[in-house]
């Protein structure tokens, strides 16, 4: 078992839960590089391998950091050494090969086929050489099927797997759900199945693969709306913001803008209605039960509204809270990184010029850390090139030579 160390001088905080396990992230854009991030935040010694042109979200901006790089690279990319490498080179899979002699865990999310390609192949070129490693790979189809091997985009994604159409309003048709919430997924997707084959190793001593795909995380969304067509065959239709299974479990107006309300059962719906001021609303025969409720949507939405009409949200919000009904304001993304209790969970990273969202895991003894600020491209070459014991007069070459770039092509 490795003694743990700290092969990352610029993490402040090196004991966490990961602390030892070595990453090698060749990931690009989103799902992969999120994965990566929070096994970095939890103290693994991350290196992002980038091709020669660079991670592309190094140039998705405006808005641009003052390195240079989009705030988008810097969302999913702290705590990470960085160096180039053209893996299309027989000296840069050399590079690739020497790095992987101390690599616990490799992810890479090319198009499926590139790694065989290069003759880096997990089955056929890497398990027997490196018994011990977890190969994770992440893509849109997967390799095969009908699909496979196809390039996957979360939008695309949200499109082909219903997603969309369950978003949106009937006036607005089918629309993309406002983050990429199918890369999102599908990074912790990524970073589950690497921690489940990190404690198997624990038991068998080997490694595997393990894939991810946006095809599968997609589908996996569909909670409750596949059960439910599974069930009746009826095909799930736009609500908006409302649930197809509650109600009232959607948006409303209040007289100073719109609250969401989430009322699960009958007792939260009568002390809902108490609390407003309307008790009779919850003896209606229409809206007795969640069942009735969703049977007369169209009525209990105009009572509820005209109801919350000379309501002031926050007070509104507060108080039914504190009555155990869920309600909250519909925030916009600068008031919800305004509110107390986003600086209350450290939600909010702000250090050395760098400044990105909190860690959303977090474990008791060793509760990790952000890691150090994104890094340049290729900034960490030379450091991690002498961990690997490859002597500057061979990185010098490799630099003359092509495959060692120390600033992206693009």
């Amino acid at each position: 078992m490795r003694t743990p160390s700290n092969p990352n001088p610029e993490r402040k905080n090196p004991r966490g839960s990961l602390d030892g396990i070595r990453v090698l992230d060749l990931s690009r854009v989103l799902a992969g590089p999120l994965c990566t991030q929070m096994l970095a935040d939890h103290g693994a010694d991350v290196v992002k391998v980038e091709p020669p042109a660079g991670d592309d979200t190094r140039w998705l901006g405006p808005p641009f950091e003052a390195s240079g790089d989009a705030a988008y690279f810097s969302a999913v990319n702290r705590g990470k050494r960085a160096i180039g490498l053209d893996l299309a080179r027989p000296e840069g899979k050399a590079v690739l090969l020497h790095l992987l002699e101390q690599a616990d865990v490799l992810v890479e999310n090319f198009i499926p086929g590139t790694m065989k390609r290069w003759g880096l192949d997990y089955e056929a070129d890497l398990s027997a050489r490196f018994p011990r490693l977890i190969y994770c790979r992440i893509s849109g189809f997967g390799a095969d099927g009908p699909l496979g091997a196809l390039p996957g985009y979360d939008a695309v994604l949200q499109a082909m797997c219903g997603l969309m159409s369950i978003n949106g309003e009937p006036a607005s048709g089918a629309t993309r759900i406002g983050v990429p919430i199918v890369d999102h997924l599908t990074g912790y997707t990524a970073l589950s199945g690497i921690l489940m084959a990190l404690h198997e190793r624990h038991r068998s001593g080997r490694g595997q693969a393990v894939e991810a795909t946006l095809f599968d995380a997609a589908l996996s969304l569909l909670v409750p709306h596949a059960a439910n067509w599974l069930s009746s065959g009826a095909t799930p239709e736009l609500l908006g913001s409302a649930h197809p299974n509650i109600a009232p479990y959607d948006k409303f107006m209040c007289g100073d803008g719109e609250i969401f309300l989430g009322i699960l059962n009958d007792g939260q719906f009568r002390r809902f209605c108490d609390s407003v001021g309307c008790p009779e609303l919850a003896a209606d025969p229409r809206f007795v039960s969640n069942a009735l409720r969703i049977a007369h949507r169209p009525e209990l939405r105009s009572r509820i509204e005209e109801v919350l009409s000379a309501c002031s949200r926050q007070a509104l919000c507060q108080r039914l809270m504190q009555c155990g009904v869920p309600a909250g304001p519909v925030n916009t993304v600068a008031q919800a990184f305004g509110q107390a209790h986003t600086q209350h969970r450290r939600m909010v990273v702000e250090r050395d010029g760098y400044r990105g969202v909190g860690l959303p895991m977090r474990l008791s003894r060793t509760p990790g850390t952000p890691g150090s600020s994104p890094p340049g491209y290729a900034r960490h070459t030379e450091e991690v090139m002498a961990a690997a014991g490859i002597p500057a007069r061979e990185v010098a070459a490799l630099r003359d030579s092509g495959a060692l770039p120390d600033r992206p092509r693009r």
